[in-house]
């Protein structure tokens, strides 16, 4: 108990990100070509801000706190945080945060790819309009909303879905980009574009090559012509590409990426499936706890679920880039999720290789909250005795407890000064 009691934490808070302003249209005369750094952009709506971004791409980060220093982030949207709750058509206040969200990093100077979901929500949408169009007045007048939709749903392929609602999709994107003066580029992967050569060095080509002029890739599954999942022995078992969540790994593996941000409907990874009672969210999660976690079912739109994340996450992690799994729908979170994993903040859960030797903050905070409420339960001639016992242990420690207080300000004071 008094191990519980003396063990105390501290976290530290990143900086605030900068208020926004009001964007305004800067006529084309204004604008300036990009530099051939490609990370400079002073024609954009959003306040331009400089963040010293000296990493190296080799291991990944060790800690939440060295996230801020990511250069290339790839944001992977799942099908349940850019499609509506009824399964048709895109939740557009989603997307338009993500949208500024993405911008406000880019016009820091970070190199930002996005692999994005709803092609088949979208065109499953217009499908059916298109249905409901062909049918006659007299069908029209005797069947509602809810019977037209389970009309439509048999006769709906996915890939007819995408086909016609891929266009569209980017044709939105591009519209909510263009408000923050950035470019976006669509390029649409098959299984195939990483197993040849050929394909592969053309693809790694052209997403270089957009990164250089500060454009935003956007990355999709060519899901109109996409064979069947099958696995996929260079992702040990992974599903194919068919899957965006292994397309991600893939992409950010192959493109040295820095930081991967998955965004689902889960706050993160949990110890047991969400729905159960006694299920704990993990802050963060080592490769060597992967059988301490049950996964439950897939997310009710997407063709993954956590169990296929987890595994993407942690190939993408042995490849050398971090990984986040994160909410994208939560509605008090959604509108800085992203931010706010770039700058450090405790949100969802973070893959790391580094386990640290000593339990995490929370946990020792959590160990004094424990160690109080027992201390509350004694007699008063116990509680006292305990803390003239804990006072003389620190007493005793004093020197041990400087000089550790030293090394964790120099360490401070170092990493701020490289920032």
């Amino acid at each position: 108990m008094l191990s519980q009691i003396c063990r105390s934490g501290c976290q530290s808070f990143t900086q605030r990100l900068l208020p926004w302003v009001q964007s305004t249209t800067l006529s084309r005369s204004h604008r300036v070509q990009p530099s051939a750094t490609g990370h400079v952009r002073s024609w954009s709506n959003i306040p331009f801000i400089t963040v010293p971004l000296s990493r190296t791409h080799g291991k990944s980060f060790a800690h939440r706190s060295e996230l801020k220093h990511a250069k290339r982030i790839v944001v992977k949207l799942g099908s349940a945080v850019v499609t509506r709750g009824d399964e048709c058509g895109l939740a557009l206040g989603r997307l338009a945060s993500i949208v500024e969200q993405v911008s406000v990093l880019q016009n820091q100077g970070r190199e930002m790819m996005l692999v994005t979901s709803g092609a088949v929500a979208f065109g499953k949408q217009r499908l059916r309009h298109e249905i409901l169009l062909s049918q006659s007045v007299r069908q029209a007048l005797h069947s509602g909303q809810n019977q037209l939709k389970e009309m439509a749903i048999p006769v709906l392929e996915a890939r007819a879905c995408a086909a016609a609602g891929q266009s569209g999709l980017m044709a939105l994107y591009e519209a909510m980009f263009t408000q923050y003066s950035i470019c976006a580029a669509q390029i649409l992967v098959t299984n195939l574009d990483f197993h040849d050569e050929q394909k592969r060095r053309n693809l790694n080509g052209t997403l270089h090559e957009l990164l250089r002029m500060n454009i935003v890739p956007i990355v999709n599954t060519n899901d109109a012509v996409v064979p069947p999942a099958e696995p996929n022995s260079d992702l040990q078992g992974v599903i194919s590409v068919k899957d965006n969540d292994s397309l991600a790994a893939r992409l950010a593996v192959e493109m040295k990426t820095d930081l991967l941000i998955v965004l689902s409907d889960v706050e993160g990874l949990f110890d047991s499936p969400p729905g159960s009672d006694d299920a704990k969210l993990i802050d963060i999660f080592y490769p060597g706890d992967q059988q301490s976690v049950t996964f439950g079912t897939k997310s009710r739109v997407g063709m993954g679920g956590m169990e296929a994340k987890v595994k993407a996450a942690l190939w993408a992690l042995q490849g050398g880039t971090s990984v986040v799994i994160a909410n994208g729908t939560h509605p008090k979170v959604s509108g800085h999720v992203i931010t706010d994993i770039v700058e450090g903040k405790k949100v969802g859960t973070f893959f790391s290789e580094v386990k640290p030797a000593g339990p995490t903050v929370e946990q020792q905070g959590e160990m004094a909250r424990s160690g109080g409420r027992m201390l509350a339960t004694l007699e008063p001639e116990q509680r006292a005795e305990i803390i003239h016992h804990l006072a003389d242990l620190l007493t005793d420690q004093r020197d041990e407890i400087l000089l550790a207080n030293k090394k964790d300000l120099e360490e401070a004071e170092g990493k701020d000064q490289t920032f």
